[in-house]
């Protein structure tokens, strides 16, 4: 226990000095860079596209910066503008080249226009946003695309860093071809008392997130868990204690045993078969180990991100997620090993390889398509080969080797058979039930309350993740609907669970399992109205990467819930189990 505070503790600092933004510091006349880096249609915020796909004039051998793991992931690629800024020092104005229309040009351009094409530039890792165009209307049925040909740039400054920035457009020219467009820039420095710190709260959104709305949401929930917690509690206080009560006499006659044993129904009639191996094993040996594993990583990520202010930093949140994964790779492979050994499971090899790749693999052949179709199109959202070998060898000599370690530790430490009741040898046949008391109903019932849970922080993540101007930043937040969806999970499951042995069927693991991994389903059918109700995307580039990284997310959630609820589940039967005669 005191190892993995230490870790933690280790882990969030080096995570703070992750986040933490170079700090940089100019003196006057300095240069100063302006990166410019994508652009794209304003709908569709996943569809980009290098700034200089657009006929603007290219510096042609412009310096790349070479971004970070998480930068490259996240679809970003810098190029130096070339345009000359001095620090402190105003330009009224000056000349970045002469655009010289024809066709071609102005088809883009229109294009660009038509679709509402914005772009972002980066300076001293501040973002920069603006738009093309627009289209000019003179009168009814006479409109005429007009290109911006002025950039105004105002920076705010306090003593030797730069605070805010500030691009305002002028000029606009129509498109005609022949003409030649004098594309020009103009700077302004202004003092200010913002402190360096404070710099990126322009950025945040404090309106949006901090809504009643989103306070309603977390007592909603909190006031869900108090109910839930009661009701579990309930259970194993009152119903199963009279159960304990009426099974642990050891002194009745005859005749009261006899109608005793006749009229006994219920979970207690399972007990020679409530330990049986389950079906496909290593499977859910890996699921439940992967789930862990992910339980944990989410914890870890976003108290790094609640205490190291990632926000700050492109591609910090994504470069802890994978390193995170990579080194948490032990906890899947020990879960997964003691599952799978104290179930008396002999390929545990098998168990192994699927516990390190399944997840992994299943990513990666969504991610394989979506790929695929961003190079078609040309986007910079495209990963690079570099990239996905670099990825690659980590899972393969961080992540895989680490799993590997943690399924012979858990094997070993946590592996013994300890299951309170003997297994019998022939299997108890399970009578029929109502149809509300099948698997498949416990299993699709059971997500919905964890996904109420967290309904209304869905759509703020979604909103966060799926605009490009919007900063999710309450992390506080998040780590309380988390601890919810847990709470809620465990305690949905065990109600679940115990309905079902209560209807002596013994096949608790699997429909445990689903029962709280059916959550994600409820969250991407939310992603579905989502996308048709609060968005106006459209195009193949841009829905495949709704979807395909949505349906990632979902896999996420739902193994992560899944195995919440099974290890929970667990846990329950296993007390009740263990307070019994099972002779």
């Amino acid at each position: 226990m005191l190892f993995a505070f230490q870790f933690l503790t280790i882990f969030i600092i080096c995570s703070c000095f992750l986040a933490c933004p170079i700090l940089a510091k100019y003196q006057e006349n300095d240069s100063v860079t302006l990166w410019v880096n994508k652009a794209g249609p304003y709908v569709n915020p996943q569809e980009t596209y290098s700034y200089y796909s657009l006929p603007y004039c290219s510096p042609g051998d412009g310096y790349h910066k070479r971004g970070g793991l998480g930068e490259v992931l996240g679809g970003n690629a810098l190029i130096d503008s070339r345009i000359d800024i001095k620090f402190k020092r105003d330009v009224e104005k000056r000349s970045i080249c002469e655009l010289e229309l024809d066709a071609s040009k102005i088809a883009q351009f229109k294009y660009a226009i038509d679709n509402s094409y914005w772009f972002e530039f980066f300076m001293d890792d501040l973002p920069i946003w603006g738009f093309v165009g627009e289209v000019y209307s003179h009168r009814v049925g006479d409109n005429k695309h007009v290109l911006y040909t002025h950039k105004m740039i105002q920076i705010d400054y306090n003593r030797d860093q730069i605070i805010h920035i500030n691009l305002t457009h002028e000029m606009p020219k129509p498109l005609e071809e022949g003409r030649t467009l004098d594309m020009t820039y103009s700077l302004k420095w202004f003092l200010t008392n913002i402190s360096y710190e404070q710099r990126f709260n322009v950025y945040l959104n404090n309106y949006f997130f901090e809504k009643k709305i989103h306070w309603f949401s977390v007592f909603n929930s909190i006031m869900m868990v108090i109910f839930l917690t009661g009701l579990v509690s309930m259970i194993l206080m009152c119903t199963i204690r009279n159960d304990y009560a009426k099974y642990a006499r050891e002194n009745d006659d005859l005749e009261t045993l006899e109608r005793d044993v006749i009229e006994e129904s219920g979970w207690k009639l399972v007990h020679g078969d409530v330990f049986r191996p389950p079906q496909n094993l290593a499977l859910l040996s890996a699921v439940v180990g992967t789930g862990a594993q992910l339980a944990t990583l989410v914890l870890l990520v976003i108290l790094s991100a609640y205490f190291g202010k990632m926000y700050m930093r492109r591609g910090a949140i994504i470069t802890t997620f994978i390193v995170c994964y990579a080194l948490t790779s032990f906890i899947s492979g020990y879960v997964s090993g003691g599952l799978y050994s104290r179930n008396a499971g002999e390929n545990w090899m098998k168990s192994m390889v699927l516990t390190a790749s399944l997840f992994p693999f299943l990513c990666f052949g969504i991610g394989f398509i979506i790929n695929t179709i961003a190079i078609y199109y040309g986007s910079i959202a495209a990963i690079p080969l570099g990239t996905i070998i670099v990825v690659f060898v980590i899972w393969a000599f961080i992540s895989f080797p680490l799993s590997l370690l943690g399924t012979v530790v858990g094997r070993n430490w946590s592996g013994t058979p300890d299951n309170p009741c003997r297994v019998k040898k022939i299997p108890r046949p399970i009578p029929e039930k109502k149809w509300y008391l099948r698997p498949s109903v416990i299993s699709l019932v059971g997500g919905l309350l964890p996904f109420a849970s967290i309904f209304i922080e869905m759509y703020y993540i979604f909103a966060s993740f799926w605009t490009y101007m919007v900063h999710y930043y309450v992390y506080g937040f998040l780590l309380l609907v988390f601890i919810v969806l847990i709470i809620v999970t465990v305690c949905v499951t065990i109600v679940g669970t115990y309905y079902l042995l209560n209807a002596e069927n013994y096949h608790w693991q699997w429909t445990s399992f689903f029962s709280a991994a059916s959550t994600a389903l409820y969250v991407y059918l939310y992603a579905i109205y989502y996308y048709h109700a609060k968005t106006s995307m459209s195009g193949l580039l841009q829905t495949s990467f709704y979807f395909g990284y949505t349906l990632m997310f979902c896999l996420g959630v739902g193994i992560l819930c899944g195995a919440v609820g099974y290890l929970g589940s667990n846990l329950f039967i296993r007390r009740i189990f263990g307070n019994i005669k099972c002779d």
